[in-house]
Formats: structure tokens, sequence, C-alpha cells
């Protein structure tokens, strides 16, 4: 019986690229039902909203679904398709690993780092007061009471950064769990508690507190987020998984992703209780919109990841090794992955797919 997965093909560049993943998933042989929903703005200027209720209620029916880039608008207009999904069905670990392929341009050697996100706290939360506003001025005299030695220069915009108990802990049990299904030996949890003592120290605390719990296990380390970028840099082959809230983990995921070879080659997922939407981590690019030009790495690994949660694991190791054959070849490759990017034997995103599926034979 196929499986349904709601496919949300998203704008810009994210329809090539999401039939580029689709051939390719179904190329494995897996027999999967596709339903497919729209978000993002084109579907806003029929809808009037670029999150119509279809699109949700269609990932918490098949419980599984992967999405194309969306559009978020920069200082102005709806806020992001993307926190939305992970805010409305819980999505609350992200994962995003980060694995150097043969093949691919880069600094490094033999970069496997897995990133868990926490996805609906901290700043990314959405709890924001315009500048001037009533209720920015209501807040900001409510906190000149609270804390009397609060310091802000006139008319200040404000954001608040929630960090519970309850979402630490489900966010570094999920990171333990990821680092024991993936072999991995270690886990070290980023922060910046040394001056966030109540927010991302609670993260810490509760943080050491599960790591309590896989002692003999799973080795675990803690990292201030501003030594642990310049780690990174300098040695991201002594790191396995790193756990971070929200901002934290939005910044590393791209770092790392910049170890890798960029964001092109960058998958993730996004993970509830019984609840999964998969994506590619780079933007939607609408120059490059209809061009038969960009990459579709990451959405296609990001379909093994899409894979391996449905149980399908043969299916998704036969899929990651075509897509790493192709890249180690370097043949059949899209322009930002040729050495020069002005490579006439650059292939487009439809005849990279190509490559992959061949190589799947």
């Amino acid at each position: 019986m196929a499986k349904k997965i709601t496919l949300i093909p998203g704008d810009g560049i994210g329809p090539e690229v999401s039939l580029a993943m689709q051939r390719c998933v179904d190329a494995t042989g897996v027999a999967i039902e596709w339903e497919i929903e729209h978000a993002g703005t084109d579907i806003m200027e029929k809808k009037g909203t670029p999150l119509p209720q279809e699109v949700l209620d269609s990932v918490r029916r098949n419980k599984v679904a992967i999405k194309g880039p969306v559009t978020t608008p920069v200082g102005s207009g709806f806020r992001s398709v993307n926190v939305a999904l992970r805010k409305e069905l819980d999505l609350y670990a992200c994962l995003r690993p980060c694995k150097l392929y043969p093949g691919v341009k880069s600094r490094y050697e033999n970069i496997n780092l897995y990133i868990v996100r926490e996805n609906t706290e901290d700043l990314y939360a959405g709890i924001e007061f315009e500048a001037k506003s009533a209720e920015c001025e209501q807040l900001i005299e409510k906190i000149k009471q609270l804390n009397p030695k609060a310091a802000m220069h006139p008319n200040p915009a404000i954001s608040i950064k929630p960090i519970s108990e309850f979402g630490t802990r489900r966010i570094v049990k999920a990171a333990f769990e990821t680092a024991i299904k993936n072999n991995r030996k270690k886990v070290t949890a980023v922060h910046k508690a040394n001056i966030m003592k109540c927010t991302d120290g609670l993260f810490l605390r509760v943080a050491r507190e599960v790591a309590k719990e896989y002692e003999g296990k799973i080795q675990f380390e803690e990292r201030i987020v501003d030594n642990m970028c310049m780690q990174l840099v300098q040695y991201p082959n002594d790191y396995d998984v790193l756990v971070l809230p929200n901002l934290y983990g939005d910044i590393l995921s791209d770092l790392c992703a910049g170890l890798i070879g960029g964001l092109g080659i960058a998958p993730g997922a996004n993970i509830g209780d019984g609840i999964a939407l998969f994506e590619a981590t780079h933007g939607s690019a609408p120059k490059y919109k209809g061009l038969n030009k960009a990459n579709p790495t990451a959405m296609i690994l990001s379909s093994v990841l899409m894979l391996e949660y449905i149980g399908e694991n043969k299916a998704a190791e036969r899929l990651e090794e075509a897509v790493a054959l192709v890249l180690k070849e370097g043949k059949s490759v899209t322009y930002d992955l040729k050495k020069d990017r002005n490579d006439p034997t650059a292939v487009g995103t439809s005849q990279f797919a190509d490559a992959i599926i061949k190589a799947l034979k």
C-alpha cells in the first residue's frame, strides 16, 4: 500500500527542486502517493494567506510532509511560512545533518556534523513589539516597574526570548536520541549562559540534567556560542552532535553548511511527536525561477531523511549513494558545483535529477 505524503512545492525555485526530488524518490521504487498542497507567495495571491488551512490539515492527516523553499519577506510582509508550520504543528526539533561529500568544494575534509536546533521557543517564538506602538510603550513601563535598573534607549522595539524547562528537556533528549540512532559519540550543548543567566542558564541547567540520563552511552560537553563558532571554523572534526536554542541553531547550522559546500548541499528535517516535515534549508531564489538552473541536492538529501523516517532505510541508502556518486564524478552537476561557475558543461536541475536516477539503477 502506498504511503501518502504531503508535498509542498513552495515558490521561486521550489517547484523545480521539488519535482527533481519527487522523481528521484519515485525512482527508488518506494510506493508513495503525493498529496500536493501549496504555500508561499504564489498561493497568497489566490487565497489571501501564504499558508492556507488545507496545508496544515494535509500534514496533520498524513503525518509526513516534504517542502520546497518558500520566500520569506525581509523586514515587512508575512512573517514566515517555515516558522508558522513549525509552530502550528509543534515541530520542535530541527535536524540539520552537515556532511561533506567527495567532489564538493570545501576548505575542510571529513566533515560530518549533526545540528539539533530547538524550533519553537527563544527569539524566534515571535513575541515582538513594534517601536513606538502603544503595546510596546506599555511593556517598557512594565519592565521599568519590575526592573528599575533596566537600561534602554528611547523608543526601542522589543523581542521577548522565552526558554522553558519543557522545551529544553525535549530538545536535549532529541539530541541524545539522535546521537544514539546515528551511532554518534558526543553531544555538545551550545549556550550563552555566562551572560543570559536566566534563559540560557535554564537551557544549560536542564541540558546537564538530561545528560546524566545518558552517562556511559554518550559523551556530553558544553560550549559558549561565540567560542563554538570559532571552534567550528578551526576544529570542526572535534564535534559530533550539537544541540542549541532556536536562534543559535539557525546561525550555526548555516555556518556548518558553509563547511560542507553551502546551503545547496544541506538537508533539513523538522520533527514533532508523531509528525515530521522535511525541507531544503536554502532560500527560494526567485531570480532563478523557471530557469532549470537550481541545485536540487539539498531537497533530494532531505528526501533521504524522509525515507529513513518512514522506515525505507534501504531506499534511503541507495538514494544517498546515488547522490554521492554524481557529486563525486562532478560531470552532471549544476553550475554552483563546478570548479568554475561559468563551466559550460554544467547541467540543469532536471538533468541533475536524471543523473541521480541513472545512478540508482
